[in-house]
């Protein structure tokens, strides 16, 4: 549908929420492949929490729960963003972040890992991030799919 549509998003989960799909689409945006279709469904539709970015390929998430970052990132969520395939431009191709305060995302999404993109005129990329997680010394470990490595990123 478009380079800036459908974002990415980052979202609790209610029991018994609509989320839109196939419907609509960031809440109560209509779908135009189903324009007409379960208007009642749509007008239950709930907006995510976050909006990560279309064509993004937000797919690792992890929440900080180690104290050897910054304060800044505790209880936060990073997430690994694969990066686009089907957009006119290269988006994603990084670990994002976004801050929680008390179970709540709070503030705007943060690049935190970047510099996978290495010509983007050319769509030329080092690698694409995917798995994140939180290894026992606090570091964050990063997936990366075709660089076929596991980056770790630690504090000092």
């Amino acid at each position: 549908m478009g380079d800036n549509i459908v974002p990415d998003y980052l979202t609790s989960v209610k029991e018994g929420g609509f989320y839109g799909w196939p419907y609509s689409y960031f809440g109560q945006h209509v779908d135009p492949n189903h324009k007409g279709e379960c208007p009642d469904l749509v007008k239950k539709a709930i907006v995510p929490d976050v909006a990560l970015g279309s064509h993004t390929a937000s797919l690792g998430l992890c929440f900080y729960s180690a104290d050897k970052f910054p304060a800044h990132y505790r209880n936060g969520a990073f997430i690994g963003q694969h990066g686009s395939w089907n957009s006119s431009k290269l988006v994603g191709y990084k670990v994002a972040f976004v801050p929680f305060v008390n179970g709540k995302p709070t503030g705007k999404v943060e690049d935190f890992l970047t510099g996978f993109i290495k010509n983007l005129d050319k769509k030329e990329v080092h690698g694409r991030p995917v798995g994140v997680a939180v290894a026992k010394d606090g570091s964050l470990l990063v997936a990366d799919d075709s660089g076929n490595k596991i980056w770790r990123v630690s504090a000092q």
